[in-house]
């Protein structure tokens, strides 16, 4: 089982969720989009810190707003949403903005399905979108189930090689329940890279089993893993798994695959061209939507109940942890490193945006 980064560097500044979202958004309209697109990005990029996804949350800012100085993206894009059949379409996305583009796709494929019951789409010509988890939750909200992966540059070697050909190539499903809803998300390395990025960032070691360095040797160095690859998680399953993302977002859509990606962070000159793919489906057309609610409930009830393993205190659901996080983060506030808010503060002084308040303990909305 992989071992869980935790950040060593102490967080010793708290932000409300809503007036940094805002924050992003002012600097995103600044750099040039419409302010019902910048909402969108800087509602996804939140949403990643609120459920404890700080390597896809608030610390893109400063790559997202270089990549839109440099016209790496499309600040106001024409996405062509091409359907091709009645459950199925083609987008086109214009190099916009990655959640600007999917957001486009999960509401297109929501249509589709309403209409259809199934909706599948891919996308070319996108960006780095964030979290899977963003566009599954918008879907599962409005009652559909949900698929959606993406490719991503080379940065994981196929299990048994030493170069890296596979993006850690994120999927992630979710389904409604009559609780907390189900929502994974999880990339097909042992670990996200840009928790790598932030080990390297901070000066710290990564646990044993992430990464190979470029001779193909383990090394818990995450500059060296930087050159060298991750690791798919479970060995030949994972590597199966990428695969398969790789055929739906990539070849499937048309978009850049594997070596054709540049880096997104290194790669200043290059689009992305990333793929998508987006897959719902209307649980009406199936069986009714109560009686699925309640057999999905009846299964959450029984595993829960199951007898747990030698010091396991709870059976946790895919996304449960990260709920309750979000929670807890909406009546605390959101943590962050020094370093990421004095890299806020200088995009804000760079636009003239004033940076939210910030405080030195957690909030506490429900304290007397």
């Amino acid at each position: 089982m992989a071992v869980q980064y935790t950040a060593k560097v102490p967080v010793r500044c708290w932000l409300d969720a809503s007036p940094l979202q805002d924050f992003c958004a002012r600097i995103f309209v600044a750099e040039g989009l419409p302010a019902d697109d910048a909402d969108v990005v800087a509602e996804s990029l939140v949403a990643a810190d609120l459920r404890g996804v700080h390597s896809h949350g608030v610390t893109r800012m400063d790559i997202y707003t270089e990549r839109l100085r440099r016209g790496l993206f499309n600040p106001r894009p024409q996405i062509k949403v091409s359907h091709t059949a009645a459950g199925s379409g083609v987008i086109d996305g214009d190099n916009g903005m990655g959640a600007v583009v999917g957001m486009a796709a999960v509401e297109a494929a929501m249509a589709m399905a309403r209409e259809a019951g199934i909706g599948a789409v891919t996308v070319h010509h996108g960006n780095h979108f964030g979290t899977a988890a963003f566009y599954i939750a918008k879907a599962v909200e409005r009652g559909f189930v949900a698929l959606v992966c993406s490719n991503a540059p080379p940065t994981m070697a196929p299990w048994g090689g030493r170069e890296a050909m596979f993006g850690t190539n994120p999927i992630g499903w979710g389904v409604p329940t009559g609780g907390t809803a189900i929502i994974a998300d999880l990339a097909t390395s042992v670990v996200a890279r840009g928790k790598i990025i932030l080990a390297a960032q901070r000066k710290e070691q990564i646990p044993p089993g992430w990464a190979l360095d470029v001779e193909g040797r383990p090394t818990t160095d995450p500059d060296a893993a930087l050159i060298g690859a991750v690791l798919p998680f479970g060995e030949y399953k994972g590597s199966a798994i990428a695969m398969l993302v790789e055929l739906l977002a990539g070849r499937l859509s048309g978009s850049n695959s594997m070596r054709e990606i540049p880096d997104f962070y290194r790669d200043l000159d290059r689009v992305s061209d990333h793929g998508h793919f987006f897959l719902c489906l209307d649980i009406g057309r199936f069986m009714p939507p109560d009686r699925f609610q309640g057999r999905v409930d009846d299964m959450i009830s029984s595993l829960k109940q199951s007898k747990r393993a030698a010091g396991c205190d709870e059976i946790l659901m895919p996304g449960e942890i990260e709920a309750r996080l979000e929670a807890d983060r909406r009546r605390t506030g959101i943590p962050l490193t020094d370093e990421i808010v004095l890299a806020l503060q200088r995009l804000g002084e760079r636009h003239a945006v004033v940076f939210p308040v910030v405080s030195g303990t957690p909030l506490d909305r429900h304290a007397a």
